[in-house]
């Protein structure tokens, strides 16, 4: 039996990526026993704010509100993510080890380079890992049974939207760990103002939560896409 193994895998290019994109969801799986961890590609070195010392222990503040049973940084260079056969398998050794039957990962479309091609090496990187001819030393293949996208600033196609009304605040206080990066109400800095520092991006995070919560008729809401079709039950289908 692997002790390592994981439920569900949630991977982002930069600490707090999740929390920003997909912490309500994250911490439901918590709630649910679910055995959950992060994979954050960089360590967000060329974020305006702050610094790499202060960045840790926001990402360590982050990671104990969660309730997350790891988190590990895969130390890729921050803006120069790529999606080669280095990186590829980098991530095939975390998710054999780990083997999370779900992997949650950005959608490779986005204002940000970096995310766009963090969601294509995640991809690559699971499909790759389930090939027995990819061979490394005392691990056996492993390809999760399902990648959901989420979404950071574009829109995506949707396959489910998560309800994420009882997990909103927590999810909030878990992106406000990140006190660098985000607005916080009287705060006085001499740094510069960012795309998400400004008061107006967190306002955001909220309108959008509440976007997708109404548009399944809930308070707040996460969603998600899959690329395949998923197979719902007779039992499933009276939940939807």
């Amino acid at each position: 039996m692997n002790k390592y193994k994981l439920d569900a895998l949630f991977i982002g290019a930069h600490p707090d990526d999740i929390e920003i994109t997909s912490a309500g969801t994250l911490i439901k799986l918590v709630r649910d026993g679910k055995k959950t961890g992060i994979i954050d590609l960089t360590r967000g070195e060329l974020s305006t704010r702050g610094d790499l010392i202060a960045r840790k222990k926001e990402t360590d503040s982050a990671s104990k509100i969660l309730g997350i049973s790891f988190r590990k940084n895969l130390d890729l260079p921050d803006g120069n993510i790529e999606n080669n056969r280095s990186n590829r398998l980098k991530l095939i050794q975390i998710l054999r080890k780990y083997e999370p039957e779900i992997v949650f990962a950005p959608y490779p479309s986005d204002r940000h380079p970096d995310h766009i091609n963090a969601g294509n090496l995640i991809r690559e990187a699971c499909f790759f890992s389930g090939l027995h001819k990819i061979r490394i030393k005392d691990q056996k293949p492993h390809r999760p049974k399902r990648i959901f996208y989420f979404r950071h600033s574009f829109d995506i196609p949707i396959s489910f939207i998560m309800d994420i009304s009882d997990t909103f605040n927590l999810k909030m206080k878990s992106i406000l760990a990140y006190k660098t990066q985000f607005y916080r109400d009287a705060k006085i800095t001499n740094e510069p103002e960012t795309f998400i520092s400004n008061k107006l991006f967190i306002k955001d995070i909220e309108t959008r939560a509440r976007f997708y919560g109404f548009k399944i008729g809930v308070e707040f809401g996460e969603p998600f896409y899959c690329e395949n079709y998923l197979n719902v039950s007779v039992k499933e289908i009276f939940n939807i």
